[in-house]
């Protein structure tokens, strides 16, 4: 298959999405500041962040470009990726048994110009107990994720229920980003046939 769409991203979340719904990537990893601005809202971080990546991405491929950003929001304050085990224990026990918000920004530029839309999706976690925490940091899952779990993963069974878009807490809102890429001409489908 030919690539139809460059993916500003080594994720290879992000990278499975968009080839469960057909679309072969070119894979161009940027580097991007991913500090928060001050009086920036969460919205407003990975929106920018998602734009930066795909904008970097448009000056190393001719392809439309892909770029996604995604955040874990307690209380108000972004939650990146742990630091270390110390830092993930303490995310996942401010999670544990509480409602937060996970935000995904996707931003694609192309002929259309930089379309960029943002999804929120509410997240409940059930109790997690400290010897759950420190099983779940062994198994090396949460060591590259936002927030310190994987949805998608072993992380699945803190999770009661969402309210939104899953594939947006894994990485992508699907939904969202076929709607961007068939704006900037790029098809659905094509790897699948």
């Amino acid at each position: 298959m030919t690539a139809t769409l460059c993916l500003a991203s080594a994720s290879p979340r992000r990278r499975d999405l968009l080839a469960s719904i057909g679309v072969d990537v070119e894979i161009c990893p940027v580097d991007v500041d991913e500090s928060p601005r001050r009086d920036e809202s969460p919205a407003q971080y990975v929106s920018r962040l998602a734009s930066d990546k795909a904008l970097a991405g448009a000056k190393l491929s001719m392809l439309p470009v892909l770029g996604a950003d995604t955040a874990v929001v307690c209380k108000g304050r972004i939650l990146g990726k742990p630091h270390d085990r110390r830092h993930a224990s303490e995310m996942l026990g401010a999670l544990s048994g509480s409602v937060h918000e996970v935000l995904t920004a996707v931003a694609v530029s192309g002929p259309a110009g930089l379309l960029v839309r943002c999804v929120t999706t509410k997240v409940w976690m059930r109790e997690i107990q400290p010897g759950e925490i420190a099983a779940y940091w062994a198994t090396g899952e949460p060591v590259d994720k936002a927030g310190g779990y994987a949805i998608q993963g072993r992380a699945a069974i803190f999770v009661e229920r969402i309210e939104g878009s899953h594939s947006a807490v894994v990485g992508l809102p699907l939904f969202e980003t076929a709607e961007l890429l068939q704006r900037q001409g790029v098809s659905l489908w094509t790897a699948m046939s």
